[in-house]
């Protein structure tokens, strides 16, 4: 009874207090009225299978000041618009809503893709001319798919601009319009389409050749904690074959931030984490797409469980506002999570490994245990057990002075290569956090906490 009433007050409190988290939305949409002419003279209205939603400024406004939101990033939506001069004008349209409300938008901006030469004049007009804040690229463009030979020049641009990339799936080519209509592309193919682009961005290295874009996949993460693992155990198969080279997983996957658009949950926010750390995630909204009061409820859903989970809690603002800030360059200070000076940070991890790689699993548990035992002093311990009725099974106690030594060990080069090395071994996960109830008895065990 009495936890019932912490949640309940603590949900209470997330919902009253909306107003003044400041928050970044990542994930919303721009539509103009050039645009929608443009795709109605184009026939293209119905090109994603839905209609658009409409659009306005000042009803957007209302809406961000009703949930808290300080400043809501701008993209095109789908689909990809038939003439560059819609685009253009989409842009300044864009860039004219940020002058006129300073600190509430910003914007990335479309590209006349396919046409590569125009995309990289417009990103070229769009970043030095309308300040934008950085690009948004569809993950196929008429069947031009990222990561493809072809836009390795615009990459290049993007590269020495730093720019920041925000993606958004549209329309696969051939898509059967049975299917289309019986399932619409939103429901279920925007995934498949995003992880699609994405894996194929991470097989041809694209990321890690050009490692100064930043790029923010939607709709948290896609399929992506699925897919990379499989990808990675797959790897060796296909590359014995010659039909993929080698691939830097851990640059790649570094560069690759994620909004949390759509089905969020404590759950999805731990399958996310499986494949990044918690400062690459970010709010998003995807309005008007989605009706305001249903995004009110889905908003104070998230801030109660940011609340009340312990094992995500410590990154609420991150996610809300701290890591978006940092990566649209509105601050030079790297986030990090809650302060907890002087307060232990005690879990298990329970983990479950394929049989095929126990060997290199045990190889890889010791070489971390080792490595952050001898180079991080707020690591106070990091013990590997092997189940006596299943070898299969892990469990690891996990000891940390501060919730900002384990904050630390988890940026560290060793534990970067553990997790992406270990991705494809891990069949099943789960981190249980325990409060100690004698630090004194853990201070006299590990002398190094003095």
């Amino acid at each position: 009874m009495k936890k019932g009433i912490t949640i309940l007050l603590l949900t209470m409190m997330a919902t009253f207090t909306l107003s003044a988290q400041g928050i970044i939305d990542v994930h919303s949409h721009l539509i103009t009225s050039e645009f929608l002419k443009d795709l109605e003279e184009h026939n293209l209205l119905m090109d994603e299978g839905f209609p658009l939603p409409k659009y306005d400024v000042e009803a957007h406004l209302k809406w961000m000041d009703e949930v808290g939101i300080a400043t809501s990033v701008l993209t095109l939506a789908a689909p990809q618009p038939a003439s560059r001069e819609s685009i253009r004008q989409a842009n300044e349209k864009a860039a004219q809503i940020k002058k006129e409300h300073p600190g509430r938008f910003l914007f990335c901006a479309a590209l006349p893709l396919p046409d590569v030469d125009a995309a990289i004049e417009e990103a070229k007009y769009a970043l030095d001319v309308l300040k934008a804040d950085g690009i948004k690229l569809a993950t196929n463009a008429r069947g031009q798919y990222l990561g493809v030979q072809e836009l390795d020049t615009l990459f290049s641009l993007l590269n020495e601009r730093h720019a920041v990339v925000i993606l958004h799936p549209h329309r696969p080519e051939l898509v059967n319009k049975q299917v289309m209509q019986q399932t619409p592309l939103a429901m279920q193919e925007y995934l498949s389409e995003t992880t699609r682009a994405v894996s194929n961005m991470i097989s041809r290295n694209v990321l890690a050749r050009y490692p100064n874009v930043k790029v923010v996949v939607p709709h948290c993460g896609a399929y992506l904690p699925l897919s990379v693992p499989r990808m990675k155990s797959l790897t060796p198969v296909m590359q014995a074959n010659k039909l993929v080279g080698d691939i830097d997983w851990e640059k790649n996957l570094s560069s690759l931030y994620y909004d949390l658009a759509g089905a969020h949950s404590p759950e999805v926010i731990r399958m996310l984490l499986t494949i990044t750390t918690p400062d690459h995630l970010l709010y998003g909204s995807d309005y008007p797409y989605i009706a305001p009061q249903a995004l009110i409820q889905s908003l104070q859903r998230m801030q109660q469980y940011l609340t009340t989970e312990p094992d995500i809690a410590p990154y609420k603002e991150m996610i809300m506002h701290k890591n978006a800030e940092w990566l649209l360059g509105q601050t030079s200070d790297k986030p990090t999570s809650t302060k907890r000076n002087g307060t232990l940070l005690v879990r298990i991890a329970e983990i479950e490994i394929h049989p095929q790689y126990l060997e290199a699993y045990l190889n890889a548990a010791t070489e971390i245990q080792q490595k952050s035992l001898a180079e991080e002093p707020g690591v106070l311990c990091l013990f590997p057990n092997q189940m006596k009725e299943d070898d299969t099974q892990f469990r690891i106690l996990e000891i940390y002075a501060s919730q900002e030594a384990y904050q630390h060990h988890i940026q560290t080069a060793h534990f970067q290569k553990y997790k992406q090395g270990t991705l494809h071994m891990v069949k099943s996960l789960k981190l249980q956090d325990l409060t100690p109830l004698d630090h004194e008895s853990i201070n006299k065990i590990f002398k190094r906490f003095k």
